[in-house]
């Protein structure tokens, strides 16, 4: 959500970008996200802790926090009530925020005929975006298989998927963007296309 404001502020005040993102308005940011996380997760884990547990075997690669209420054998409707509140509010806040910032600048980008700012800000916002879908859909397939127990096997797949795939793609994404680093690939791409047609 931050980075979404950030480019919208970089984009559509560009001139004024350094009197609207100061470090007390980035400090502002950071410790206001920081801080509904801390708040949100403590009391989720708060919920937790409260349940006694009647098993012990966590169905799941890593330890999260419906893997561990799903050991209790209390009623746990409060827990997934709140989870669910919890992911609606976080994915709604996430989400709304993104789009529409992102509204706003394609706003901007369509009124504007300089092709070079649109250029640069659809590739910085293109970046952005992609990598914040594959995050984005990676965790919402974790959260719903949760609520369906006979796709154990996929839960545990895309719950390591998860934690693989956006942070070995982030470095791609944004690595191309980098003219060298294209430069590079397409001599590599290149490469290997010629060398194959030589034949000893």
């Amino acid at each position: 959500m931050i980075m979404a404001f950030d480019r919208y502020v970089a984009i559509c005040y560009p001139l004024r970008y350094a009197a609207i993102m100061t470090n007390k308005i980035v400090i502002k940011l950071t410790v206001s996200a920081w801080g509904v996380a801390f708040v949100l997760v403590g009391i989720l884990l708060g919920l937790t802790i409260r349940l006694n547990r009647c098993r012990t075997l966590i169905q799941n690669p890593y330890c999260d926090n419906a893997s561990l209420f799903k050991l209790s054998c209390e009623d746990v409707s409060i827990n997934n009530g709140y989870g669910l509140a919890f992911t609606v509010v976080l994915f709604t806040g996430s989400i709304g925020s993104t789009v529409l910032t992102y509204t706003k600048i394609a706003v901007v980008c369509l009124m504007s005929n300089n092709k070079s700012l649109n250029s640069k800000a659809l590739k910085t916002c293109s970046t952005h975006l992609l990598a914040y879908l594959i995050m984005l859909l990676s965790g919402m397939l974790v959260i719903i298989l949760h609520r369906f127990p006979q796709y154990s096997d996929y839960r545990k797949l895309a719950a390591i998927l998860f934690h693989i795939i956006p942070g070995c793609l982030n470095p791609i994404i944004y690595g191309v963007q980098s003219k060298e680093i294209r430069k590079f690939l397409s001599q590599w791409f290149l490469l290997r296309k010629v060398l194959p047609s030589f034949k000893c």
